[in-house]
């Protein structure tokens, strides 16, 4: 197992040396893990789930209602977009002109008005994390990199000076039926996989972190010129795993500094420019701070074999405008500009590489917010409409989908639900066809490859 007790070490310096992404595997068992898989019903495309928690309001995001009264419109505004007709809230002008690379569902009823994680765990996934069924089915790691086909990033895994505890109202990494080998990995989170992850090697010889990663440098140089030292195949096939790219894999150092730039959100609202007297205070900062390396992170790890990306800063999306919470108006200051640049950032990043048809992005929360805006400037809990924004994945893109009632507050069309959801993204992963003669595959997951898509998408 790896592990690195010495306090010396860096955070970087832990990852470059690839130490992050074995998830407890033994050396043996991460050499088999690059053998080759049998046939799998695998569609080779990768989600990335941006999750809002805490509950984003559909007017201020991408259903503004600016004919209905004061009360009821979005607070920020609103914006025409590339597809004629259809307008955004006013803080999402990038998103705006991108509009015909997105799906916007404004028929999206997320079912309760509850704090939870409901629509990426919750009784419609069983349970589980989303990435756990995927995991299930593809492996925990990637035949080829030995990366985890299943993490979830959190503002420590880019930034560490941000908060720790970031599960709140539900578990990011839970596995549900599908067992705690499928759990979501969370560099930097302090999950139960980074904590089980030791390195054997004598730390009290090693001078300092740049002789541990001189002597790692060695140790790829001698197997390169065939000094085996005695490993056995098995093992060699191991060594070179851990030392080839895993841990590059989460190395934001290694992006461009332009790239990093492009992608980052921390100077678009500067700690400074929040009011202290909200007690989410510091977690608008992390939001802040970190959303976009989050979204380039993530992009990282699908490139280089993640199948399933959860995403999320912490709990900041609940604008009633109370001793916590800001004002719609003001809160979609602080939350949806980072929003609209790092997801703006994401889609641009993806099309540049040619990923756009192989990464799906999903962004929503567990609920939306109330049609009418309280007295305070704020929108309560609502769990009968909420926004769902998809790009990418090669799904349709282009288009609204559904529509909302004049009130805002409930669909005027069929709904959409998380099952839909959840069947969209299944059906994205998985040939479902082929999963479902797959000898021993848990009904669980058969049932979620059948709940249909959201219309128009596929």
């Amino acid at each position: 197992m790896l592990s690195f007790s010495d306090p010396r070490l860096g955070r970087r310096d832990f990852l470059r040396i690839g130490s992050l992404a074995l998830g407890g595997l033994s050396l043996s068992s991460l050499a088999r893990a690059a053998d080759p898989l049998v046939s799998r019903p695998m569609q080779d495309k990768s989600v990335v789930f941006l999750f809002l928690h805490g509950g984003p309001s559909q007017m201020e995001t991408f259903d503004p209602h600016m004919f209905a009264p004061a009360e009821i419109r979005s607070a920020t505004g609103e914006l025409q977009t590339a597809l004629p007709g259809i307008t955004f809230g006013g803080t999402f002008p990038k998103l705006a002109k991108m509009a015909d690379k997105l799906s916007v569902v404004r028929s999206f009823v997320p079912g309760d008005a509850n704090h939870d994680i409901k629509t990426i765990v919750g009784k419609d996934t069983f349970g589980a994390n989303l990435g756990s069924a995927y995991s299930y089915v593809a492996g925990t790691n990637h035949p080829q990199t030995g990366l985890p086909t299943n993490v979830a990033l959190f503002p420590r895994a880019v930034d560490p000076s941000t908060q720790a505890g970031v599960m709140q109202f539900g578990k990011f990494d839970a596995t549900g039926p599908f067992g705690a080998s499928t759990a979501p990995f969370m560099p930097g989170a302090g999950g139960s996989l980074q904590k089980d992850m030791k390195l054997s090697l004598p730390m009290a010889k090693l001078e300092d972190r740049r002789d541990l990663l001189r002597q790692l440098d060695r140790m790829k140089v001698e197997l390169d010129n065939g000094q085996r030292d005695g490993l056995n195949g098995e093992r060699e096939k191991a060594f070179r795993i851990l030392i080839g790219g895993i841990g590059e894999a989460f190395d934001l150092a290694r992006e461009d500094t332009k790239t990093i730039s492009r992608y980052d959100t921390a100077p678009l609202v500067r700690p400074e420019n929040i009011d202290k007297k909200w007690k989410n205070y510091n977690n608008y900062v992390d939001n802040s701070k970190a959303l976009g390396k989050l979204l380039l992170l993530s992009r990282r790890l699908c490139e280089r074999g993640a199948g399933f990306v959860t995403v999320t800063t912490s709990f900041v999306w609940d604008m009633h405008s109370d001793v916590n919470n800001a004002p719609v108006g003001e809160g979609m200051r602080y939350m949806g500009t980072p929003l609209d640049h790092a997801v703006s950032a994401f889609l641009e990043d993806l099309e540049a590489r040619g990923l756009s048809e192989k990464i799906l992005l999903v962004v929503c929360g567990e609920m939306g917010r109330t049609p009418r805006i309280n007295k305070g400037g704020g929108r309560d809990h609502w769990g009968n409409l909420g926004p769902l924004l998809l790009a990418g994945g090669g799904l349709k893109m282009g288009q609204v989908i559904g529509q909302s009632a004049r009130n805002g507050g409930e669909p005027n069309s069929d709904p959409v639900t998380v099952k839909n959801l959840v069947g969209t993204v299944m059906n994205t992963l998985f040939d479902t066809g082929k999963l479902r003669v797959v000898r021993g595959m848990p009904r669980e997951i058969l049932q979620m490859g059948e709940w249909a898509p959201i219309p128009g998408l596929l």
